[in-house]
């Protein structure tokens, strides 16, 4: 159930871009985090190239792209390597869709903890709790 949230800035242009971003995030977030595609949000929006400065100069004089991709999951959820193996493809597909990324490029996994995160009006500890006890009711 997470929310990514995606800023990205490229010259290239396509109606379907935005479309083709949230795909590849939700494809990559259930292939190698393991995240239901059912109830993970995601929000994609443009910055113009000419406003997104890294190294002093705007990704527009570069001539490069670049994204900012923050998604939040439940702590504990995954490992570190899935989560460096998550970046590394992230930036791969990236850079097919958007063009030749600048090294400052960003994609941050942010671990909330299950008190304090959720979905549908219940934190992912109470979803966690409820789960058990119907387990446990199965089981008796």
């Amino acid at each position: 159930m997470p929310l990514i949230t995606v800023s990205y800035a490229t010259s290239r242009q396509s109606p379907s871009l935005k479309a083709d971003i949230a795909s590849a995030v939700s494809e990559l977030t259930a292939r190698i985090l393991r995240k239901d595609p059912k109830v993970t949000a995601i929000i994609v929006k443009q910055v113009e190239a000419g406003d997104w400065f890294a190294g002093g100069k705007s990704l527009a004089e570069q001539k490069l792209a670049s994204y900012w991709i923050d998604v939040h999951v439940s702590e504990g959820t995954n490992t570190k390597d899935e989560k460096a193996a998550y970046l590394a493809a992230m930036f791969k597909r990236m850079a097919e869709l958007l063009g030749p990324l600048h090294q400052e490029t960003y994609l941050h996994v942010d671990e909330v903890r299950g008190d304090a995160y959720g979905f549908g009006g219940l934190t992912q500890e109470r979803r966690y709790i409820a789960g058990k006890l119907e387990v446990a009711l199965a089981a008796a």
